[in-house]
């Protein structure tokens, strides 16, 4: 897993740069994944998002066009879960 919020090119059509964010969550239902993605997509840098919910840290990873990791914890925390860095 590549841990690093230095940007990375994606594989997207038009190569853009973004940055790979990854999180400590407490997402476990497909129901919490609607309720996180209703608020995630009201972030416009996050380009994808995805929540491994069979690791014990219910890792978020995003790839998003800057490091809003503040402005993505916050989010999280408003949709009622526990998100923190993971480095």
């Amino acid at each position: 897993m590549y841990l690093s919020k230095e940007p990375v090119m994606t594989t997207s059509k038009n190569n853009e740069v973004l940055y790979i964010l990854i999180f400590k969550t407490n997402i476990e239902l497909a129901e919490d994944l609607k309720l996180v993605g209703s608020y995630l997509e009201k972030l416009d840098d996050i380009k994808d998002w995805h929540v491994d919910r069979e690791d014990i840290d219910k890792v978020l990873r995003i790839e998003s066009r800057y490091d809003n990791t503040h402005q993505i914890i916050k989010t999280i925390n408003n949709a009622g879960f526990f998100c923190e860095e993971l480095n």
